[in-house]
């Protein structure tokens, strides 16, 4: 009997071991997670409102109702999100992946250009078009891990409408369902 010695994998720091991919092909396998589309805009006092589109938004708890999102350590936005009070997370609706783009790229001083802004009732800024829901956040906690930092929202306001939800898919807004499409019969 040969006692064949398997290779050593490295562990980091947190325990876990090296992964056995790069960077790139992890994003390209977590890109076939179909998820909506978000834009979260945050104002602080006295300066001009800030968004930007996120797809990490998901839920948490119920009771007390809290959501959960990620923004880069190396965000332009991260000094607004780390000050304000409030933020605002739109579901966009299928016909806004021109927002989507948006507020994805390009100077953050002109995302807003053009756009109506609203207040939501506790006052965080909101996008004046109709969206497929949006949801008020008190800035409850912030968490930093990796090169992101981890947001829970607990949830204020929110409304939804009839408005059918955007999508994004393996880089692309191709799965975005249309209003021609959808067949309640086949639920």
């Amino acid at each position: 009997m040969t006692n064949q010695s398997q290779p050593t994998a490295l562990k980091r720091s947190s325990g876990a071991l090296e992964p056995s991919f790069d960077s790139r092909s992890f994003r390209h396998t977590l890109g076939r997670f179909p998820t909506g589309v978000t834009v979260v805009l945050a104002q602080v006092p006295g300066e001009s409102p800030v968004g930007l589109t996120v797809s990490s938004f998901n839920s948490v708890s119920l009771e007390p109702p809290l959501v959960v999102w990620s923004l880069s350590t190396n965000s332009s936005s991260m000094r607004a999100f780390e000050h304000c009070d409030r933020y605002t997370i739109m579901v966009l609706a299928a016909h806004q992946a021109d927002l989507a783009q948006r507020f994805a790229s390009g100077s953050p001083d002109h995302r807003f250009d053009g756009l109506a802004l609203d207040s939501c009732p506790n006052g965080a800024p909101k996008l004046a078009s109709p969206c497929a829901a949006w949801f008020e956040c008190h800035n409850r906690h912030r968490y930093q891990e990796g090169d992101h930092v981890v947001l829970i929202g607990e949830v204020e306001n929110c409304e939804h409408s009839p408005l059918m939800p955007l999508i994004y898919h393996a880089g692309g807004f191709d799965l975005t369902p249309t209003v021609d499409t959808v067949d309640s019969s086949d639920w």
